[in-house]
């Protein structure tokens, strides 16, 4: 990994979860998160209910991150 790369990456935060009965991390960008967290307050939820909805719902070869931002981008305008 470049030094290009582990600069992109320092803009990540990471987030865990339970899902499905495991834990696993995410990593996206602070404005998804809080795009993310606006969308799960507009829907009387909580972030962690949202995840799981969506996780439960993707299909298995969509990473999970990709899922969370493509959802913040079609529903948080």
């Amino acid at each position: 990994m470049g030094a290009g790369a582990a600069g992109w990456m320092s803009y990540l935060v990471k987030r865990s979860f339970s899902l499905a009965g495991h834990r696993t991390s995410v990593a996206l960008e602070a404005e998804f998160w809080q795009a993310l967290e606006q969308l799960a307050v507009l829907q009387s939820r909580s972030l962690s209910s949202l995840v799981s909805e969506l996780d439960g719902d993707r299909s298995p070869d969509r990473p999970l991150a990709s899922v969370l931002r493509v959802h913040a981008l079609r529903h948080g305008r």
